[in-house]
């Protein structure tokens, strides 16, 4: 049997990218008479950060409508669109009150749980998830990894909504965010994780996932796993020596430039996962182009490993520009991605398709 999984990395705002990849996804299998939501498709759904926001949108059950998602990719595409601004709207006083950001997080994080809340609902838990679902975050107090998934019995009681909520807690952008666990309930007293962005240590999750299959017996008896992972796109600009030296340690983590120290973490992380799961899931292992697997006539039936990614070029590669000309320009990137690479996804509907 054949299992397959869905992962999405993080990247703020740029999680346009992946969503419009998805809306083309949808339409590829509407195609063949197979209009099911994507969690009936997909045994698990992954995501860290941007990612956590579009995994939870296709897994949870819409508030009052328990059987279907919160959210299809049409309804998170349009969330970036019409919500982008609002996540990221830094508001005069808070500019002028911590210099854009240095002395304290960049953004309110307020909106977002608004949004958060209002499409997963208040008391939706992750062992709630209409299919499988992996959420990553990273606990400082306790300094390790967490891994919010009802395919781990003991990781699955935490609100979709805080869950998300912490796994896209990115340092200098949001403060971290205290998460629940249900399942450690005590006398009435339920303890909190502080949690920050998982794009700190897997911001590309699929090899997580991975894992988690693993541990579910998805590969006993000749068993595969097959796994689509989508890309927020690539920083490309180049980091000069004669600037970088100079830095510090603030300049490392300035708002001004960006933060460069959480776009090098991100990137090197995501670029070593899809070096590893091409490597360890693909017989013949294609090479890459630009960050994305070559799919080709001639190998496109023997890849249990998709990865669709590439450099971002004409569009801001900063992962809080939610301004309406750099979303529509993400958007337009995701669409010529998914374009670009229609083989691939030709190729992962067909096999979706045959559930």
């Amino acid at each position: 049997m054949t299992r397959f999984i869905l992962s999405i990395d993080g990247g703020g705002i740029r999680g346009t990218i992946p969503a419009a990849i998805l809306t083309v996804l949808k339409n590829k299998l509407e195609k063949r008479d197979k209009r099911l939501p994507l969690h009936r498709y997909f045994h698990m759904i992954a995501g860290t950060s941007t990612g956590a926001i579009i995994a939870a949108g296709l897994t949870c059950p819409k508030p009052g409508k328990p059987d279907e998602p919160a959210a299809d990719p049409t309804t998170l595409l349009d969330l970036y669109k019409r919500k982008g601004a609002e996540i990221f709207n830094i508001g005069l006083f808070r500019k002028l009150a911590n210099f854009g950001g240095l002395f304290e997080e960049r953004y309110d994080a307020a909106p977002l749980e608004k949004i958060l809340r209002q499409m997963l609902g208040e008391k939706s838990e992750i062992k709630d998830a209409l299919t499988k679902v992996l959420i990553t975050a990273y606990d400082i107090q306790a300094r390790r990894a967490v891994f919010m998934t009802n395919a781990d019995k003991d990781h699955e009681r935490f609100r979709f909504w805080q869950a998300v909520r912490g796994s896209s807690a990115a340092p200098t952008y949001f403060e971290p965010a205290l998460v629940e666990n249900l399942a450690k309930e005590s006398h009435g007293q339920i303890p909190a994780l502080p949690l920050i962005d998982g794009g700190v240590f897997a911001n590309d999750p699929a090899m997580a996932a991975y894992v988690e299959g693993c541990k579910l017996g998805w590969l006993d008896k000749g068993n595969e796993i097959v796994i689509l992972s989508l890309g927020t796109g690539s920083a490309n600009r180049p980091i000069p020596y004669q600037q970088a030296k100079g830095w510090g340690a603030g300049g490392w983590i300035s708002p001004a430039n960006d933060t460069p120290l959480i776009s090098v973490l991100m990137q090197g992380q995501s670029s070593t996962t899809s070096y590893q799961l091409n490597k360890l899931l693909n017989a013949e292992p294609p090479s890459f182009a630009d960050g994305a697997t070559a799919v080709t006539t001639g190998n496109r039936k023997r890849l249990n490993y998709v990865r669709l990614d590439a450099p971002l070029v004409g569009v801001n590669d900063a992962l809080d520009d939610a301004t309406p000309e750099n979303i529509a320009k993400l958007e337009r990137f995701g669409l010529t991605l998914a374009e670009k690479h229609d083989l691939a996804l030709e190729e992962i509907a067909d096999r979706l398709g045959a559930i």
